[in-house]
Formats: C-alpha cells, structure tokens, sequence
C-alpha cells in the first residue's frame, strides 16, 4: 500500500462500524467516535482507537483530534439534525473531506451547502446494484465515477480465435477489457491488464468496464 491513511469515523451503528471495519481490513488506522457505549464496545477490538462522546460537540471534535485527519466519514443514521451539525463542525475545524450518510434528498442539499465533499445513500446505492444486478448477470459493479459504467463480467464464444487488439472493443464499443481468466482455470486466477496481443479461447472468461447502453452489443 503506498498511502497509509488515518481515517475518522463518526457513528458506529451498522452501516458506520462496517465501513471502518473495511478500512481497517485494507490497512489504514481508524478513529471511531459514538455516543452509544455498546456501539463503542463492539468496536474497540476492530478499530485503532474508539472514543465514547457526543460528536455534535465541536469542543469534543477538537479535544480528540479530528482536526488533524484528512478524511472523516459520518453516518449517524436517521439523525438528520446531528449529522448537519457534525458536518458543520468538522469543515469549521479544518477536515479536508467529510463523507457524509444523507436520509434524503433535502437533507443531501443541505449537507452540501455547508460543505460536505462527498453525500451518499447506501440504501439507494444497494438497491440500484440489486435491481442492476438481478437483470444484468455477471455484473460486477455499477461505477459511480461516470453515467452508467458497468463493471461486467462475459463469457467467450464468438471471440474464439482472436485477440483483443483485433476486437478494438473501445473503438467498436466504447470497453475496455480489464481482466481474463482461462478456461478451466481456477475460480479467481484472473490476469490483470491483459496484453491486447492475448488470443481469447471458448470459455474464457472477461472482466470488461463498459457503457451500459453498449453492453447488449456485445456479443462475446
């Protein structure tokens, strides 16, 4: 890992605890804050450090030292209120990027006219993958970063017998082919960044980040 990030995270409930939990899986140091003592129990084996205090209070932000992360994440679930007022604070205190749970689309708006980097809404996130995922098999991942990229996985027939750089799939179809695994090969033995002089067999299976209006086009 090149970049060692301290992370703060504010609200330890379900949604909270599990980010940090990841953060923490993927080798970062994390701060976890929550006014509920068995939200703060639960945590303090997983985490780096966990506090117990009431984080609307900009005093007890400054006192632990969130001033000084880079990163702060908040999710405390339906308290719209709170989380405006956390949000408020952490950006008056310096924090260079406060992710932020919003319940609504007025409560998103607001969160960031006070400055919050980055809004989101895990329960619309999780329906839209569910419901893309239900009509789509082998989708891997809706992509945030654009409008409709997929991340889909596809399994060689017509392709049999030609190499990527005879497919140009981004110039037919706006892809891009980012992993391969042989047939026959072990559930996750993917080659990553394939070389475009790679000739595909039946069977073969790719990872491919397309368009979603290009998808059904392609016919592998």
């Amino acid at each position: 890992m090149l970049n060692k990030l301290e992370i703060g995270v504010i609200g330890l409930g379900k949604f909270g605890f599990f980010v940090a939990q990841r953060l923490m899986e993927l080798g970062h140091q994390v701060v976890g804050l929550d006014g509920n003592p068995d939200n703060v129990r639960r945590a303090q084996e997983a985490l780096t450090q966990v506090y117990q205090g009431d984080a609307t209070d900009k005093k007890v932000l400054e006192q632990l030292g969130f001033a000084e992360f880079n990163n702060v994440v908040v999710s405390v679930g339906s308290a719209m209120e709170a989380s405006i007022l956390i949000c408020l604070h952490l950006k008056e205190i310096g924090v260079e990027k406060v992710w932020i749970k919003a319940i609504s689309w007025e409560h998103e708006k607001v969160l960031r006219k006070i400055g919050a980097d980055e809004v989101f809404f895990p329960e619309r996130f999780g329906a839209h993958q569910v419901a893309l995922q239900l009509t789509n098999p082998g989708l891997i991942e809706y992509m945030q970063f654009g409008q409709g990229v997929l991340m889909q996985k596809l399994t060689v027939d017509e392709w049999a017998g030609k190499a990527l750089r005879d497919l140009d799939l981004t110039k037919k179809f706006r892809a891009q082919v980012v992993a391969v695994r042989k047939a026959g090969s072990p559930e996750n033995d993917f080659t990553y960044l394939p070389s475009a002089d790679d000739v595909l067999n039946k069977g073969d299976e790719l990872v491919v980040i397309v368009q979603e209006e290009m998808l059904e086009k392609l016919k592998p």
